[in-house]
């Protein structure tokens, strides 16, 4: 995403002599298309890398994410047109276009998958936008159906950032604690670094309802690929929780963690490795009813 080449471009010289040749060649491109360029070639790269991994699984992994504008989140159409531009340009078929899931963002993946181009739908905090993305994801694939068109090879990941759900609770929670006193307190002290898993836990209940019956069944009879959940913002930002917190608890089938490398490093070292995702799911449902209760 542009904020982590960003911090490549900026904290490194690795693209320095990059942007000199594009800008050597074409002197007058502003700063957005040049970093454009760069981007669609790390893209390519990516995706030549792991297309592999692609081919070998049936293009059910091996993609890499190229996000539309963030100037866009709020523009449907402006959003089709840059993401079919992106899609054509990389032109690799193990790429998602990230999207974000806005209101007006919705359409825009209906549209994409309906067109068959993969979509990685991001910034998902609500568990009723993530149900909205899911029936948009089917929807999509239903229009693509009734043309006629294939579906197995069109995929899509729904992206939860989760640690930042905690970050901004827990915020909220010391602020209500300074006053809060008797049941009312020990009811705020039991929230604390646990609403983000439980939030995640009700959404991947959420997944395996919308993912199945009739009307799921349908589409995967023609080969379509269900779309997985994925936890995007697993490290753990507050040094008073686990180093794995949010890979720990959150395994279950069909989904993806974009682990941060030295979370992964500490879940190899010390990660007890188990399905979490449908553990407790009561205590979950009873956590944020609680939440709910506290203002």
């Amino acid at each position: 995403n542009p904020a982590i080449f960003e911090k490549a471009i900026d904290g490194s010289a690795d693209y320095a002599s990059a942007i000199q040749e594009i800008s050597d060649q074409q002197p007058s491109l502003g700063a957005k298309a040049v970093y454009e360029r760069l981007a669609i070639k790390d893209i390519q790269d990516a995706a030549d890398v792991l297309r592999p991994v692609y081919d070998r699984t049936g293009s059910q992994d091996g993609y890499v994410s190229l996000e539309v504008s963030p100037d866009l989140a709020n523009d449907t159409n402006g959003t089709l047109s840059e993401a079919r531009q992106l899609w054509t340009t990389v032109a690799r078929p193990n790429v998602m276009i990230k999207v974000p899931a806005t209101t007006a963002g919705l359409p825009a993946i209906r549209t994409l998958i309906s067109e068959g181009i993969n979509v990685n739908v991001t910034l998902l905090f609500a568990r009723d936008a993530y149900e909205a993305v899911a029936h948009a994801y089917i929807e999509g694939l239903e229009a693509r159906k009734s043309a006629g068109q294939p579906l197995a090879h069109v995929a899509s990941v729904a992206s939860f950032f989760v640690s930042r759900i905690d970050t901004v609770v827990d915020s909220l929670i010391d602020e209500q604690l300074k006053t809060a006193a008797g049941g009312d307190k020990g009811r705020l002290e039991r929230l604390v670094g646990k609403v983000a898993i439980a939030n995640a836990k009700l959404a991947y209940q959420s997944y395996k309802r919308i993912f199945a019956g009739p009307r799921w069944e349908a589409l995967q009879a023609k080969g379509a690929q269900r779309q997985r959940v994925l936890w995007a913002s697993t490290g753990s930002k507050n040094p008073h929780y686990s180093d794995v917190l949010y890979v720990e608890e959150l395994i279950g089938p069909d989904t993806v963690n974009t682990v941060p490398p030295a979370t992964l490093a500490a879940f190899r070292d010390h990660g007890r490795p188990r399905a979490s995702l449908d553990e407790d799911v009561a205590g979950a449902t009873q956590l944020l009813d609680d939440l709910e209760r506290s203002g």
